[in-house]
């Protein structure tokens, strides 16, 4: 408290419900003061407070605010507005002033910077009577969070293993908001607890799915929603854990002598699988690869820290950092008009950065391309970038113009030496021709290879049915069980698609 200004802003906790609940300090703040702001009066204390103290609510800022978030910057302003005509006021919130109260900290901030003085009164908080109804302790620990501050997120700020207890949640429309930023995380069938006036006598609990949130009655004012854990193990803090306790003398000797070069291959395996799992189009394959490759991160980040380099926070503040500094069309207030204007615009900023870092700029814009890519990925990741600074076809036809004269070139060779080079300016043409049709030449092939792989093996399966190796049968033969394969491979790939097509449809919310 600063009240050398001589403006005071006294912040009163009503408790969690009848006026009973209230401190003795805050009835005595409520009693001598002349106008009681209160953030809604929708409150079972309202109805017990000093008779004859006049009433101001902020009630009007949630009917009229179509956006959610701007409420309590809205309500903060008008206790300050408040404050600076009078010279001092009171304002009333629900629970305790500091316990998930968004326009207390606002109010904070602001007085403070303008010198005034603040007094917060603490109440009866909103928590204790509605862990006490859902029957669960708050330790060993308990996630506190404001609902109107996750309703502009894409994604809950919180983590899966600990349980979460959600304030705010006063209307359908909020409830309904909610549920989409909390589905990014939790399952939708995950059972949630509606909590309805805790601390009065009309409590009520409501346990039901998280989708179906916003189709309770109930919700008023005075329900908060909480969400249980998920299973143990379920959060990025719990891999780490665990990681960490392989790499630790109590551990895993296999783990403890892994360094950063010998899981190399690893690493690439594990990415590789991980592609596979992309071209099979198969999720659950694609979950499981997700979390071996997650695993060789954190396996390299914990081998950074025992080896005092650096620590998992800084990887993902130096991630996220970028992301939202490459992105001044999301984050601030650049228009960018298409993708290609934010690749060059990425391009940019990836120059500044270098230049205020003190990093030399590269003498080649293909400097940015690793030189240990997959030849094919390298190849279209080369073009592409010299296609950046003009150096490229406006039309696909001369591209292919320049197969066919490669293709010549390759007919016409003489010797090894010649063949071998101009087979690789074939190749590289048509990657660029890839490129131009918009198809990644590296997928591509992939698929391509995958394909023949289960021609093929269909072929030895009805070499053996016939009692027959491949190496024994004529290239006619082979040929004919060839096109028996393809065939075959057609009818099952469309029979899983058809397959898959309900599937999808079901899943269509």
């Amino acid at each position: 408290m600063n009240p050398g200004s001589g403006i005071v802003i006294t912040i009163v906790g009503l408790g969690p419900g009848e006026a009973g609940m209230l401190t003795r300090d805050a009835w005595e703040a409520l009693t001598g003061t002349a106008v009681i702001y209160l953030r809604t009066q929708r409150h079972p204390a309202v109805a017990g407070l000093p008779p004859g103290v006049p009433i101001q609510t902020c009630d009007d800022i949630y009917e009229d605010t179509a956006d959610l978030s701007a409420v309590y910057p809205l309500i903060a302003a008008r206790i300050i507005a408040a404050a600076e005509e009078a010279g001092s006021v009171v304002y009333a919130v629900p629970g305790d002033p500091h316990t998930a109260e968004a326009s207390v900290e606002l109010v904070r901030a602001e007085a403070g910077k303008r010198g005034w003085g603040v007094r917060v009164l603490p109440g009866v908080s909103f928590v204790q009577p509605v862990m006490a109804l859902l029957g669960r302790d708050v330790l060993p620990s308990l996630q506190l969070c404001d609902a109107l501050a996750l309703l502009d997120l894409h994604h809950p700020p919180v983590s899966p293993d600990v349980p979460v207890l959600l304030a705010q949640v006063y209307s359908r429309a909020v409830a309904s908001e909610l549920k989409l930023t909390l589905m990014n995380q939790y399952p939708e069938e995950h059972l949630v607890a509606l909590v309805h006036a805790a601390g009065t006598a009309s409590a009520q609990l409501e346990w039901q799915p998280l989708h179906a949130i916003d189709h309770s009655l109930h919700i008023g004012h005075l329900t908060c929603l909480f969400v249980p854990a998920l299973p143990v193990g379920s959060s990025f803090a719990a891999l780490e854990v665990t990681v960490a306790h392989l790499r630790s003398p109590a551990g895993c000797a296999w783990d403890r002598e892994q360094t950063h070069q010998s899981l190399r291959a690893t690493l690439l395996e594990e990415t590789y699988e991980v592609l596979a799992a992309l071209d099979a189009a198969d999720p659950d394959s694609l979950q499981e690869e997700l979390g071996d490759l997650l695993l060789q991160v954190v396996l390299h980040a914990q081998i950074a820290v025992d080896d005092g380099e650096f620590q998992m926070h800084a990887v993902l503040r130096g991630i996220n950092e970028k992301l939202v500094r490459r992105h001044p069309h999301v984050y601030g207030t650049l228009k960018l008009p298409s993708a290609e204007a934010v690749v060059q615009h990425w391009e940019t900023i990836k120059a500044e950065e270098r230049r205020t870092s003190g990093v030399s700029v590269p003498s080649s814009v293909l400097a940015g391309v690793p030189r240990a890519l997959p030849a094919l990925a390298q190849a279209q990741a080369l073009q592409a970038r010299a296609a950046r600074v003009g150096f490229d076809w406006p039309a696909v036809e001369p591209v292919l113009a320049k197969v066919m004269e490669e293709l010549g070139e390759v007919q016409s060779a003489a010797g090894e030496t010649q063949q071998f080079e101009e087979l690789g300016d074939l190749l590289l043409s048509v990657v660029n021709w890839a490129r131009h049709l918009k198809v990644d030449a590296e997928t591509a092939l992939r698929v391509a290879a995958a394909r023949f792989r289960a021609r093929f093996e269909l072929v030895e399966q009805a070499a053996r049915e016939l009692g027959r190796s491949p190496s024994e049968m004529t290239l006619a033969e082979l040929d004919a069980l060839w096109d028996q394969a393809k065939v075959t491979y057609r009818l099952a790939a469309a029979a899983e698609r058809d397959d898959a097509a309900p599937a999808a449809e079901a899943g269509v919310h």
